[in-house]
């Protein structure tokens, strides 16, 4: 495939590996963006769209999309930042996938209790950019200058074993169950930022005669995101236990109310949050609400 056959089409960059790419195919489907990659290929053709997937590194992306000719990515948060582009990209969507927080750990049995413990000494991580900020603000806190400052020191992988190698007194390095960080011996002692998956797309439009298809794409990609969290409630309510009711199923932006033959009731439809719907239910019955049902949601548009 050469750069002619990319000519015209949004370009759209996803994470060619890691925690973040299963999920994304995921996305890509939901939201009808057909494609066929062929092995080893990192570029391929949209079926039914104006449209070219470019798979590259997750750190790579925020510095295609805010310098390059890619128009959108998803990416992580925390890589926007480690990439200083949250100038040359603007976060179109949270994606609510891909949580984790980049946290500073020490060894359990360290004499290191806090971070201000961990000031002056040696640290490694794969985030030396947001690092060297953080530490360079307790550096200048504590006067520590010269071969007093914290030495940052940058690792691709395996950053959970500098500890236990000799290679550092603490490291920052992303968390997402903790699981890896316990069976390392280690634990976190302060966190320097929540992350998740973001679509990104550039601060300046590079191609403003594709900004209908970014807005179709980003459309749709929120109604997947919005179909896995929520659920459709639908409830009968005595009208006068109407506002009670609606207080607890609000919607999105409002709920749906449809009169019934009986004019002393009401149907009710709304979209509540998924992880919530239990507690939500059990809130209906105790106000008065009959034939609650709930349907979940295979897609749709917010």
């Amino acid at each position: 495939m050469n750069a002619d056959s990319l000519d015209g089409r949004l370009l759209f960059a996803i994470p060619k590996k890691g925690r973040l790419h299963e999920k994304c195919l995921s996305i890509l489907s939901g939201a009808d963006i057909q494609f066929r990659r062929h092995h080893r290929l990192d570029v391929c053709l949209v079926l039914n769209h104006n449209i070219a997937l470019v798979f590259l590194p997750a750190s790579d992306i925020p510095s295609f999309v805010g310098k390059g000719n890619v128009d959108l990515g998803i990416t992580g948060h925390d890589v926007i930042l480690e990439a200083e582009m949250q100038n040359h990209v603007t976060e179109a969507l949270r994606l609510g996938f891909g949580k984790c927080a980049l946290q500073v750990q020490v060894p359990e049995a360290s004499s290191i209790k806090t971070v201000e413990d961990l000031a002056g000494k040696r640290v490694v991580t794969s985030f030396e950019v947001l690092s060297a900020e953080y530490f360079g603000k307790l550096d200048e806190k504590f006067n520590l200058s010269g071969d007093q400052k914290t030495r940052i020191e940058y690792v691709g992988g395996s950053v959970e074993a500098a500890c236990a190698l000799g290679l550092a007194d603490g490291i920052v390095d992303l968390v997402e169950s903790g699981d890896t960080m316990r069976a390392a011996g280690l634990h976190a002692i302060a966190t320097l930022l929540e992350s998740e998956a973001v679509l990104i797309k550039s601060t300046v439009p590079k191609h403003p005669e594709l900004a209908p298809l970014i807005d179709l794409v980003t459309s749709r990609i929120a109604g997947v995101i919005a179909a896995g969290k929520y659920v459709v409630c639908q409830y009968n309510i005595p009208r006068d236990k109407l506002p009670a009711a609606t207080r607890v199923t609000p919607g999105r932006r409002a709920p749906t109310i449809s009169p019934l033959e009986d004019e002393k009731w009401v149907g009710v439809s709304s979209m509540v949050e998924k992880n919530k719907i239990a507690v939500i239910m059990d809130e209906l019955v105790k106000i008065g609400a009959e034939d609650i049902l709930i349907f979940n949601l295979d897609n749709c548009r917010v």
